[in-house]
This record gives structure tokens, sequence and C-alpha cells, in this order.
């Protein structure tokens, strides 16, 4: 089987269905020579959802505070509705999705971040489930909830969620974003990234929150998988096709 390329999807991506409808037909032409995984978050979603209910959000660092209490409509929101609606574009698409949440198969394991409340910190555990569908032709498309050794539902963060199925499959990772990849403080596309220089960009504030969220996974999966993985926009779909004829797309961070 070629290498299995693992594309984590969340942002405004999730809200634009012309732009996810393009991004998906571009991922039918990468599956004819590559596996493919999708992971999803839909913090947009989960917002509206919440507010729906008369909950307030907060973030810590770039991650979501998940109370117990709120959890049955995060997962409603990332599990039910998004992923439902993932499913259904993939298939129009012809990619033979099959919808799932992280802990399914025993897929990752998850240690609880209790300082953000019901939030999952995933780690590969077992990798049958997904390599018998990839095997069989099928897409998983795994929404970012887990669930907990005592069976709680869990929020993960989903680039964290990605890295760990990514080292599940040993594959190649790709976190498409709502920016061209990760910027310097001139807000100019940095092409190469080594962990070293990441850590200086953190230092001086240039990379925070969410995208340090984002960082902090690709960085432990390239020296976990001795690769390098691609931070890139996903406003050009084609960008896929590029790295499938190894040509650079967005930020590549090296191991």
């Amino acid at each position: 089987m070629s290498k299995v390329y693992v594309l984590k999807m969340g942002g405004r991506l999730l809200q634009d269905q012309a732009a996810l409808d393009a991004l998906l037909a571009v991922c039918a032409q990468l599956k004819q020579k590559h596996p493919l995984v999708l992971v999803h978050g839909g913090g947009d979603q989960v917002d509206q959802w919440l507010a729906k209910f008369g909950f307030t959000t907060e973030k810590i660092d770039g991650q979501r505070v998940s109370p117990a209490e709120q959890m049955p409509v995060i997962t409603g929101a990332l599990d039910g509705a998004v992923n439902a609606e993932m499913v259904s574009r993939a298939t129009v698409a012809g990619l033979k999705p099959v919808g799932l949440n992280l802990a399914a198969g025993g897929s990752l394991s998850f240690d609880v971040n209790t300082k953000l409340g019901a939030v999952g910190i995933a780690k590969p555990n077992d990798g049958t489930l997904v390599n018998s569908l990839l095997a069989q032709g099928f897409t998983p498309v795994f929404s970012s909830i887990g669930i907990g050794q005592q069976g709680q539902l869990l929020n993960v963060n989903a680039d964290i969620a990605a890295a760990a199925i990514c080292q599940l499959v040993q594959g190649q990772l790709i976190l498409l974003t709502d920016v061209p990849g990760i910027l310097d403080a001139q807000m100019q596309l940095i092409p190469t990234l080594t962990a070293q220089a990441a850590q200086a960009l953190v230092q001086s504030g240039v990379i925070k929150g969410g995208m340090k969220v984002k960082l902090d996974a690709a960085l432990e999966t390239a020296a976990a998988l001795k690769s390098t993985i691609i931070v890139a926009g996903w406003q050009d779909p084609d960008n896929l096709l590029k790295l499938m004829r190894n040509e650079p797309v967005g930020t590549c961070i090296q191991y």
C-alpha cells in the first residue's frame, strides 16, 4: 500500500460547501495514488451550537475549554452534524467514506487534560480498523471526539487528533488551514521550518494560540515519524496534487 495521506480539515472550509466540494474532488484524484484518511474539527459549528443551548465558550492557549456538561452539545456538533456533512460530501466525491470517532476500534487512546475539562490528549493505539478500511478502498473520516477510559466523551483538538492518526498509520500529515501556511512577523509565508526556528517564533510571540497547537502537533509527528509535515491553506485544492508531484506547498516542517 502506498503512503497514507492524513488530511486535517477545519476552519472556514467546513462552512463553505463549494470550497469543500472542490477540495474533496482533488482528494478523489489523490486517492488514485495514495490511501486517504480525513480528520476534521468544526470549531465554528461548535460555537454556534453552544450559543443556541445558552453556553459560553472559553479558550486557553488556543484550545477550547470543554466542561462535561457541554459535551453532549459538542459531540452532537462534531460527531453528528459535521461528520455527517463530511461523509455526505465525500460520498458525492466518490471517496467511499466511513464516518468514525477517534475511539472507533480502539484506534486512539486518551489521557484527560483536566485543566481544559473533558478534553482528550490523543495517542496512537490500534491501527487494525483503519488499516483494514484503507486496504478495502474506504476513506475513514474521523471527527475529533474521543472516549475516555471511564467511557466519558472527550473533545480532542483536531490537529492533535490528526497527528495521532498519522502516527498510527505511519502516514504523511497535511494540516489544512485558513492561511497559506505558517507566517512570519511580516505575515509572509515561511517555506520551511525546523524545530529550532519554530521555538524562536513561539518565544517571540509570532506563533501563538491555535497555530501554536498546530505547530506543536506537527513537530511531534515529524519527530516520531522522521518525516516532514505540511501546513498549507485549503483555498487552492491543487496544492494537494503539487504535493503528489513533490512540489513545495505551504510550510514544510522538518524533523
